[in-house]
């Protein structure tokens, strides 16, 4: 076995292909990336490659098939048999020829992605291909990507974390990215972002596993509704919003979905730019009003704020326009 644990360290992958089985053969080299010469790879070490990632049995393999390589190139011949589980599990002989031009790297291509191809109706089928879990809210929580017909969970080392998370709450227009908590010991397949991107299919993808991602984004909160009710029918509707007769008394209302218990409902009034605040009981608040005058008139607008995950968090309704009618 090699002395790199398969679950905490990939030894190789394939790189400038379509996905996980195609493209250059990199093999890690004192942890950096260095491409192989077509000379010292034959079908045998791609057995071992193509079932190193979970693909099916080489169908392509060749010189500059997938692009030329990038930085240092692979010192060693690889004599794997087929039958190793890893490709540094194989033994290695000094290289015959020393001379390995960049046009020579490797390329492979690995049979499982030929037939994922040919099921067209999966393709087009996928749903919108991240998501957060567990966080009580689609903008909180562990990400999963779709892949292969499933969620998988989305992992990356510790330097990579924060692009990538601020990868994921763009792609969810989940605003920017607030915290990355640590303590996820869910393991799931790598990627790495510049952090610029608008989705996780732009950046790279590592086909090992790494720890699992947990992002909370700063758009955690639902935005919470406005409305306003009477008891004695002073209320009517009128082409810019609710009207209000004189002297009858009435209700705004702040509410939001349950996600989290707590928080707060602060009732803001643009017409005098007053404004009070309550605690939320099962997620509203009532803001009575004993008797409607021109003070009144004005827009409204609720901003729900709660402490969640070590971190303050507020969004505003949409606003409520007043009038008040009547003698």
């Amino acid at each position: 076995m090699s002395e790199l644990d398969p679950q905490l360290e990939q030894s190789v992958w394939l790189v400038d292909g379509a996905g996980l089985c195609s493209g250059r053969v990199e093999v890690k080299s004192n942890q950096s990336w260095a491409s192989v010469c077509e000379a010292d790879f034959d079908r045998q070490d791609a057995e071992v490659v193509c079932g190193e990632l979970g693909c099916g049995a080489p169908a392509a393999l060749q010189g500059g098939l997938y692009g030329e390589g990038e930085g240092q190139t692979w010192d060693k011949e690889f004599q794997c048999k087929g039958n190793e589980s890893l490709l540094l599990d194989c033994d290695t002989s000094d290289r015959k020829n020393n001379t390995c031009l960049p046009d020579n790297a490797v390329g492979l291509t690995c049979s499982e992605k030929i037939v994922r191809l040919l099921s067209l109706s999966f393709l087009f089928t996928e749903p919108d291909d991240v998501r957060l879990v567990g966080g009580g809210s689609r903008c909180a929580g562990g990400v999963e990507r779709y892949d292969q017909g499933e969620w998988r969970t989305v992992g990356a080392e510790d330097r990579d974390q924060e692009d990538v998370a601020a990868v994921v709450c763009r792609q969810l227009g989940c605003g920017s990215t607030v915290s990355v908590p640590s303590g996820n010991t869910t393991r799931g397949f790598g990627f790495i972002c510049s952090g610029s991107e608008s989705s996780l299919r732009e950046c790279r993808r590592i086909y090992f596993l790494r720890h699992g991602l947990t992002v909370i984004c700063s758009d955690l909160l639902v935005q919470p509704d406005i409305s306003l009710t009477d008891s004695m029918g002073g209320v009517s509707r009128g082409h810019q919003g609710p009207e209000m007769f004189r002297g009858y008394s009435f209700t705004i209302t702040c509410s939001t979905q349950p996600q989290y218990p707590g928080g707060s409902f602060l009732l803001t009034f643009t017409g005098s730019n007053r404004t009070q605040t309550q605690t939320a009981v099962n997620h509203s608040a009532a803001f009575l009003f004993p008797a409607a005058d021109d003070s009144h008139q004005g827009n409204y607008s609720c901003v729900y704020d709660n402490y969640v995950f070590s971190h303050n968090f507020s969004f505003e309704s949409e606003l409520l326009s007043l009038t008040i009618t009547g003698n």
